[in-house]
């Protein structure tokens, strides 16, 4: 039996294995390979880094190049034969889990006037964040909801849902993200059709946001009824948002590290919206450029508003409304607003909850060049 080639990882650290390759050693791995075992020492100093290592690389996918693909897919598989028309926004680091990012998975969705995606559910929890188009709406869990452009829906883990485009619409397409390559990795992730196809609606239409969308919460005798671990607000609605934003502008400088920014979280509890995926939206103010950091967790990114540029890791990502672009864990990152007189957003998705939980998140500014990188290169 030939054995597969090995690297030696080696480290002249005190602590750190540093065991040199003999005849003698090479056979003994040989003969741990056969059976299915390794000597720890050969591969110590990979799997425990001195830092985060990421697999995932800084990307950028232009809206200049993803609608065009996103528009040529209904000509060629219909909503029935694909179960969801998606083109997958996929990592080159993280082909092999279909991962923008990390442990994140992200896709553009369209759907024509009329037509209806069959109900489903799965482990992986779920959002939309809506790009263009009329008419479109979801059904989670018996709600009916309305979407707008820049509107942020849930589909939490386990939550009966389905998508459609009224008949008077236009063709809608919008931004898909789920923790799927988080579920697949923990072996816990279970997809089920709904017996009927489609589900019945129980209660009015954006009853979720007519209920908490106003800022308000219930009396604490009445959120003793939500007993569920995600956001009863499934709606985060555009127009509210900027304005929040527009308002914290006006008499707060924000963090020097993300502009003007704030967190989606679930009214109830003040947390995030889902137990694995977070959300936020930032504020860039016009000509703001912003220091770099790193921290750990995996971001995903649209462009909601304006334009400008992010430097991730020394790369310069140049990003207009609707672009969408990813920050590996542990990647030095950092923001400018291009334009002279109009704000920009960015919308963000991310790990933050399982970072947070598990007690993982670790953050560190880049102290050179007045927190500034140097641009090595530029995509």
């Amino acid at each position: 039996m030939t054995a597969s080639p090995r690297k030696n990882y080696r480290e002249a650290v005190p602590g750190r294995a540093n065991v040199a390759d003999t005849p003698e050693r090479d056979a003994y791995y040989d003969a741990l390979e056969r059976k299915e075992m390794g000597a720890l020492w050969t591969v110590a100093n990979k799997i425990e880094p001195w830092h985060p290592v990421p697999q995932s690389v800084p990307m950028i996918w232009r809206w200049s190049d993803v609608r065009p693909a996103i528009l040529r897919a209904p000509e060629l598989v219909s909503p029935e034969e694909a179960g969801r028309r998606v083109i997958m926004l996929v990592n080159p680091g993280r082909r092999e889990v279909s991962a923008a990012v990390g442990l994140l998975y992200s896709g553009i969705q369209i759907m024509a006037p009329g037509e209806v995606a069959t109900s489903h559910k799965h482990m992986a929890s779920a959002l939309r964040f809506i790009m263009e188009g009329t008419g479109a709406y979801t059904i989670v869990d018996g709600e009916r909801m309305t979407l707008g452009i820049n509107d942020f829906v849930l589909t939490p883990n386990g939550t009966w849902h389905e998508h459609g485009v009224d008949a008077s619409g236009s063709t809608c397409i919008w931004q898909d993200g789920l923790d799927i390559p988080l579920m697949n990795a923990l072996d816990a992730n279970f997809y089920t059709v709904h017996p009927d196809l489609q589900q019945k609606t129980n209660q009015p239409t954006d009853s979720s946001v007519r209920l908490y969308g106003a800022g308000f919460v219930q009396p604490a005798y009445l959120r003793h009824a939500w007993t569920k671990p995600y956001s009863p607000l499934l709606k985060f609605e555009w127009a509210p948002t900027y304005d929040a934003l527009v308002q914290a502008a006006r008499v707060s400088d924000g963090s020097p590290y993300d502009g003007i920014i704030m967190e989606y979280v679930n009214p109830i509890t003040g947390g995030p919206v889902m137990q694995t995926i977070g959300a936020s939206m930032q504020l860039l103010r016009p000509g703001e450029h912003t220091k770099a950091h790193r921290h750990t967790g995996s971001f995903v990114y649209r462009v909601a508003k304006g334009q400008g540029y992010s430097v991730i890791d020394g790369q310069r990502l140049d990003w207009r409304e609707r672009d969408i672009f990813v920050v590996p864990s542990w990647s030095v990152h950092e923001h400018a607003n291009l334009a002279d007189r109009d704000d920009a957003c960015l919308f963000t998705f991310n790990d933050l909850p399982v970072m947070q939980a598990l007690g993982l998140y670790a953050e560190q500014a880049y102290p050179d060049n007045g927190g500034h990188q140097t641009v090595v290169s530029r995509a």
